[in-house]
Parts: C-alpha cells; sequence; structure tokens
C-alpha cells in the first residue's frame, strides 16, 4: 500500500485543478501545468475543489506493486504541480574558474568554463536564467525541467576536487584533496 499516495493534496485559493481521461491540469498564480497519469492510477478533485485525492483504478489491486509504485509517484507529481504554480521552483547555481563566466544571450545560455569554445545551452521554456557575477539562478514552475536544466548545466564542466574549479550547486560541498606532495 502506498503510504505517500494515501495523503490528500490540499489546494491553496487561486489554483484551480482540473482532472480529465487521466489528465490533470494545475492552473495558478505562476502558470499552467499538465500531466497524464498512468491508467493504473485514479485521480479526483474532492471537497469542492479544496483537495485531490489520489487512488488505484478499478481492477488494480494493493498487492499490484507497480500500480503502488505509479500511485505514490503520481500524488507527488500532482503535488509538485501545486507547488510549482503557487511558489515555482529555484536552483542556484555557481560558476567557479578564473575568467569562467556565464551570460545569458536571448534564449540561450553561454558558458566560458576553459575551453576553446564557448558552450551554448538552450534554455527551456517556461523557465527564466538570470546570471549575476558567477552566480547563475534558474527559476521555473515545473520541477522536473528545472533541475534537468541545472543537471545538464553542471555536467558540461563538472567540479574537480583538486582546484575546486567547475559548475556546482550553490549548497553543494565540493571535498577536496591534498594532491601530490615534493621532495618529501
Amino acid at each position: 500500500m502506498s503510504r505517500i499516495g494515501k495523503k490528500v493534496i490540499e489546494i491553496p485559493a487561486g489554483v484551480k485543478v482540473a482532472v480529465k481521461d487521466h489528465t490533470v491540469e494545475v492552473q495558478g498564480p505562476k502558470g499552467k501545468l499538465s500531466f497524464t497519469a498512468r491508467p493504473e492510477v485514479a485521480i479526483a478533485v474532492a471537497d469542492g475543489g479544496k483537495a485531490v485525492n489520489v487512488g488505484l483504478s478499478a481492477g488494480f489491486t494493493r498487492d499490484n506493486k507497480e500500480a503502488n509504485a505509479y500511485w505514490g509517484t503520481t500524488r507527488a507529481l500532482v503535488r509538485n504541480m501545486v507547488e510549482g504554480v503557487t511558489k515555482g521552483y529555484e536552483k542556484n547555481m555557481e560558476v567557479i574558474g578564473v575568467g569562467w563566466v556565464a551570460a545569458v544571450q536571448g534564449k540561450k545560455l553561454k558558458l566560458n568554463v576553459g575551453f576553446a569554445n564557448s558552450i551554448m545551452m538552450d534554455i527551456p521554456d517556461g523557465v527564466s536564467v538570470t546570471v549575476e557575477k558567477e552566480k547563475v539562478k534558474i527559476v521555473g514552475t515545473d520541477k522536473q525541467v528545472v533541475g534537468q536544466f541545472a543537471s545538464e548545466m553542471r555536467a558540461k564542466r563538472k567540479p574537480e576536487p583538486y582546484n575546486g574549479k567547475g559548475i556546482k550547486y550553490a549548497e553543494e560541498v565540493i571535498k577536496r584533496k591534498q594532491g601530490k606532495q615534493f621532495g618529501a
């Protein structure tokens, strides 16, 4: 039985949730998100539009491990959508290195991180990127898109343990290594 899936999702004021044929649409002050659920999961708006209940569809029992997994995952995704359209999601990144910079050029993020050529990354729809010196702020309503873009940005030049140079999350701690000893 899914412990996460059983919890009711409260809908804050100013947010509208509509369910039609396994498709959930959430609309709020920060934007609109939609998600198509698996057929194993049933989603219903309850309490006059103030809560969302997620459960198993008819024909699926709690003994089915896959159905239980989809149940909990769907509940978490719907909750993330509700939070995304009310508060939004944010990732803070740091570009660390001498002469290494990031800049926004239209709908692209330009990274100069020690390679001969600049790296150009397309900024996805629904995501805004701001750069202030070596700090990069990624903001959006969809948790998955914001996290994926931050992960792809970090993968362009991962932080290395000897000098600490690279692209890292702001809260990430890089465990430093000493390096080689000479003349001992």
